[in-house]
């Protein structure tokens, strides 16, 4: 006897299987990955890629005292390329290794605020970019640190850096310099200086971008169940 064709269909007197109707697709989430609560993050000091991000930060006041003392500009791109070059390497380090760790997520988005930081001071100082955009950059870092204490009150560490952030720090990190080596007179200078500008006003305008797509996933994150929520005392 031949095998009969299997069939889809139920055996008699079970409901038919309802057809699947394809749902709304949701909204995409405005970041693509989501940060782990802190206690799974590995609790590591002593790695490379966390030595590294402690050179970068010892190299800020290096960096300010050479920009606002001797005026050393040259060495004081140096120490800027340096902190380049030691951000890629050790993020390549600690992904190649798997030695990621909560003082290295915290150390390494601090070393790249703070040599923004001291940049933009400098550069105000010695009048070659106005106040108001040193407000703006600082302003924007006082949000996600608010961000991140409200997230740390809530069990989970730091968000993972969405690839804007990433382009708007790169961005400022080659407007700085160009501002720098624009101050002055002469062709290249104003070449270096406008070239400068316009990687500002990018880096400027990415960086709030960032910071509201952290604020709309910390909100969306929050807003899940099983979120714990703070007692009051």
């Amino acid at each position: 006897m031949p095998d009969e064709p299997l069939s889809n269909e139920p055996p008699p007197g079970e409901p038919r299987p309802t057809e699947p109707v394809a749902s709304d697709p949701l909204p995409s989430d405005p970041l693509p990955s989501e940060p782990l609560p802190a206690e799974q993050l590995p609790d590591l000091i002593w790695t490379i890629p966390n030595a590294l991000s402690f050179l970068r930060l010892l190299g800020v006041p290096l960096f300010l005292w050479l920009v606002l003392g001797p005026h050393a500009d040259g060495w004081a791109l140096f120490v800027l390329a340096m902190s380049s070059l030691t951000d890629y390497l050790d993020g390549k380090i600690a992904r190649a290794t798997g030695k990621m760790s909560q003082l290295g997520a915290l150390l390494d988005p601090a070393a790249d605020r703070a040599y923004i930081a001291s940049a933009v001071v400098a550069l105000a100082i010695r009048d070659i970019i106005p106040w108001w955009l040193v407000i703006a950059l600082v302003a924007r870092d006082v949000v996600l640190a608010v961000n991140l204490a409200i997230l740390r009150r809530r069990g989970f560490g730091p968000l993972p850096v969405h690839f804007l952030g990433k382009v708007a720090t790169f961005a400022l990190l080659y407007a700085l310099p160009l501002l720098f080596l624009g101050d002055g007179d002469g062709s290249l200078r104003l070449a270096a200086r406008e070239i400068g500008w316009a990687f500002t006003w990018w880096g400027i305008g990415l960086y709030w971008w960032a910071a509201v797509l952290y604020l709309i996933q910390t909100r969306t994150l929050l807003r899940r169940p099983g979120v714990p929520t703070p007692v009051r005392p």
